[in-house]
């Protein structure tokens, strides 16, 4: 079977390898994108509940993590949010805001999906779809693919654009990590990342009754804090402020909670006892975080009975378990739910303008496959336009 042979071979079809496609196709090469799953875009179509949070209004370097996060500053402030904004207002997708500047399509994230795929025949780009790389290595100048199918694909210039492991049930898998290791690039350690964090038997136990109760709360870890929704869960702790933490903790390292932020809730408690000592502990408590969260953390500090039974010390231990919450995760959910993967291709191996291997001519890194991660919110899908882009203009 006589070999396909094309200036660009992409391997993946997400966010970053769509955007590269479309990219290099528009500047005249000649270009193929594969990708092992029957749909292009699959995380894509289930980001946002099915609305694609495709950026973030404040996308800057600071909302990444990494071994060199000021990594992404380039390819970022070439191809910036309003960008892409002006790409999906070109489409007629219409579009709304949340809250910390998170941009949603108004109907369906297939909408977004549909804009890439239409860009990519228009610059002449190639999708193969339901097609896996079974073997690939360097041949003269150039890469040699033998894929899935039995076919070969000759290219110039090879981009690597499958993401990292989170999501497994979608089809995610190391093989990014694993090609670059093969020529020669490091990989940092990859964990999940924005997922869920888990508890021990004991504390689940204790925390029973509280499973689907939903505060605003801040979670820190160190000097890291994120003041957004908390829920309990059956295993743990969710809700985006606790997703936002886990990029930053590590086993054996405990998390702070505050469920009540900017309110002293002893001085409410005290202030509650002064008229109307006769209220019951747990509904006075109950005005200031969920009834159901109340009744156990009064159970729990010996709070039980009315405000004016209680000392100054017991209101102190309630203001403390509201907002002075410390507790030790034992693991997270893993590439099961997390929303992408932290670490990957090291930053010191690629050209930060071009995502160009240093060590490897014609080879390029994009998207989640690098050890840029950012925060929830829209930033991990600028910083795929961004890098798709970027290695685009050059590949």
């Amino acid at each position: 079977m006589k070999a396909d042979i094309v200036d660009v071979l992409i391997v993946g079809a997400g966010a970053a390898g769509m955007m590269c496609a479309i990219e290099a196709g528009r500047r005249g090469r000649s270009v193929r994108v594969l990708d092992h799953a029957r749909a292009p875009g699959e995380k894509i179509r289930i980001s946002g509940g099915g609305r694609c949070n495709f950026t973030n209004l404040g996308t800057g370097p600071g909302n990444f993590l990494g071994e060199n996060p000021r990594f992404a500053t380039s390819a970022l402030k070439r191809f910036t949010q309003h960008d892409f904004i002006k790409r999906v207002d070109r489409a007629g997708i219409a579009w709304h805001e949340k809250t910390l500047g998170q941009l949603f399509c108004d109907d369906s994230a297939k909408q977004i999906i549909r804009m890439l795929t239409d860009d990519m025949r228009e610059a002449g780009a190639r999708l193969s779809l339901g097609v896996a790389v079974e073997r690939i290595a360097r041949d003269g100048d150039g890469f040699e693919a033998v894929l899935s199918d039995g076919s070969t694909v000759k290219a110039g210039s090879l981009v690597l654009a499958t993401g990292g492991k989170s999501i497994p049930k979608m089809g995610a898998t190391g093989w990014a990590y694993d090609t670059a290791r093969g020529f020669g690039l490091r990989v940092t350690e990859t964990r999940p990342a924005l997922v869920p964090l888990t508890f021990e038997t004991g504390v689940l136990e204790r925390l029973k009754p509280l499973a689907g109760v939903s505060v605003e709360a801040v979670v820190s870890h160190g000097k890291t804090r994120f003041a957004e929704g908390l829920l309990f869960t059956h295993r743990g702790l969710s809700g985006p402020s606790v997703l936002q933490i886990s990029s930053y903790w590590r086993e054996g390292e405990a998390i702070s909670v505050a469920m009540a932020p900017g309110l002293d809730v002893f001085a409410r408690l005290k202030t509650m006892k002064a008229e109307n000592g006769r209220q019951a502990a747990h509904t006075a408590l109950g005005q200031i975080v969920p009834k159901r969260l109340a009744e156990l953390l009064v159970e729990q500090e010996g709070g039980v009975g009315n405000l004016a039974d209680l000392s100054d010390k017991a209101l102190r231990r309630l203001d403390a378990a509201v907002n002075g919450w410390s507790v030790k995760p034992v693991g997270s959910e893993g590439y099961r739910t997390a929303e992408v993967t932290l670490g990957g291709v090291a930053t010191d191996q690629l050209d930060q303008q071009t995502l160009a291997a240093k060590s490897m001519p014609g080879l390029y890194v994009i998207g989640e496959a690098v050890d840029v991660t950012g925060w929830l919110g829209g930033y991990n899908f600028q910083w795929a336009w961004s890098s798709g882009w970027a290695a685009g203009q050059v590949c």
